[in-house]
């Protein structure tokens, strides 16, 4: 079974009480605006798409976390181009964490008591933090989902021992193999990142769908993303999920193959978020909006084929990611090598940054997040999705960064809903219906 306790996580540091939610609207001097009145202010801040010196950010530097993944280039870039410098945020420290553990501890300890302001997150995650699932003593603490950060790029990678069965798409395949391992003693661990998290999610679904209940038939541990190779490599595992560049060099070392990536279970999924503390976010309205802003124009930079080899070189820079470029350039071009024979040139399931609305955080994306979070035990049944999401997901600083930014009326999502949503397996995720979904799943923790 898949848990998360803190008396076992060797990330986890004490952490300091955190305040209550701060109302829903960030502030500008001592009056709230609405988001109309506050898109004015913040456009007539950036003349020619910048800060005047005079009514630049309330503040010039903070702390955004990021975990040694692909999907994390937006941060990487904004530092590195000088975005986040353009747009009056020159002393931005983009701080390389352990673990997905750690980014939640440095959250909730905050950038002024020595933690993180701002984070390169699993989608998930804030809502288990916002709501206190996560959390030491569970308190909750108030994050704002700001931004996504990309779509697709993650994979389901299996020990090379596994090739025979040819498991790939279809879990199923592992099914026999995995309880005739279990009947001879032998553990079966499958790896994720963090528990209830997008990669957690990811590789729940594609065994569920399999027939193989990722708490019953398997054990599914938590590990590190830079440590899935190497436990691999022991034979700890005989499964993981996780970003890139990992799958990639699990294949390059000839250790194991990737069955899938997970773009073939949900085209087009959203993936990673950019998330901050909401304390910080009112306290800071226009150094909020500052972030979103260079992180979009990152994004769009990364999501250019001309940048590509330049991004996974600045990527994987010791000071960065410390892997060789060959681990990264090929998958966030587009080809990948499975491992087991296969080769796919110009992949549609490519890591996605800016194309086909992959920055927009859609509210119907993440309500699917919470109803699976929800199926596998990780949020309560009944949870209020709708309230959750109105305090967390703030689409609206996106679009008002967006519109600063002059983005085209067509590159701006008209609804919060991406509508329906269809599976690998066939099942359809409507967010006007998501109780229907829930119901139609065989597998899962909640009756």
């Amino acid at each position: 079974m898949s848990k998360d306790t803190n008396a076992n996580d060797p990330s986890h540091t004490p952490r300091r009480e955190p305040a209550s939610f701060s109302r829903r609207g960030l502030l500008l001097s001592s009056a709230a605006l609405g988001t109309a009145a506050l898109g004015t202010a913040i456009r007539s801040a950036f003349p020619s798409g910048a800060f005047a010196q005079a009514a630049g950010p309330e503040v010039n530097k903070a702390i955004f976390g990021y975990i040694a993944l692909t999907d994390a280039s937006p941060l990487i870039i904004a530092k590195e181009k000088g975005f986040f410098a353009k747009y009056g945020l020159p002393e931005v420290d983009v701080a390389k964490q352990a673990s997905w553990g750690t980014i939640r501890d440095n959250l909730v300890l905050g950038g002024a008591s020595g933690g993180i302001d701002a984070a390169h997150i699993l989608t998930p995650m804030p809502y288990l933090i916002a709501s206190g699932r996560v959390t030491q003593n569970n308190q909750p603490v108030p994050m704002y989902v700001l931004s996504r950060l990309n779509l697709d790029g993650q994979s389901i990678s299996i020990a090379k021992s596994h090739l025979p069965t040819g498991a790939k798409l279809d879990a199923g395949a592992l099914r026999e193999t995995f309880k005739k391992m279990i009947a001879g003693g032998k553990e079966v661990k499958c790896a994720v990142t963090f528990p209830g998290g997008t990669h957690d999610l990811w590789l729940r679904y594609w065994m569920a769908a399999g027939g193989i209940d990722p708490d019953k038939d398997v054990q599914t541990i938590t590990v590190p993303p830079p440590q899935m190779v190497a436990n691999m490599k022991v034979a700890a595992m005989e499964a993981f999920c996780v970003g890139e560049p990992w799958n990639a060099q699990l294949v390059n070392q000839g250790i194991g193959y990737t069955a899938l990536t997970t773009g073939e279970l949900w085209n087009k999924h959203p993936e990673k978020s950019f998330a901050v503390r909401a304390d910080w976010a009112d306290k800071n309205p226009k150094a909020t909006l500052a972030a979103i802003m260079a992180i979009q124009e990152a994004q769009m930079w990364c999501d250019k084929d001309e940048n590509k080899v330049e991004m996974c070189q600045i990527v994987a820079k010791r000071a960065w990611f410390n892997v060789p470029v060959e681990d990264i350039l090929g998958r966030a071009q587009g080809t990948i090598v499975y491992g087991d024979g296969r080769e796919v040139k110009a992949s549609p399931h490519l890591m996605k940054f800016w194309r086909d609305h992959a920055s927009y955080p859609f509210q119907s994306h993440d309500l699917w997040f919470i109803t699976e979070d929800m199926r596998w035990g990780y949020l309560p049944p009944g949870t209020d999705a709708k309230a959750l999401i109105g305090k967390v997901n703030r689409e609206d600083l996106w679009r008002e960064a967006a519109k600063a930014l002059s983005v085209p009326a067509d590159q701006i999502p008209a609804s919060t809903s991406r509508g329906k949503e269809t599976f690998f397996d066939g099942k359809v995720f409507d967010p006007a219906a998501p109780e229907t979904y829930l119901a139609s799943l065989s597998i899962k923790k909640i009756a």
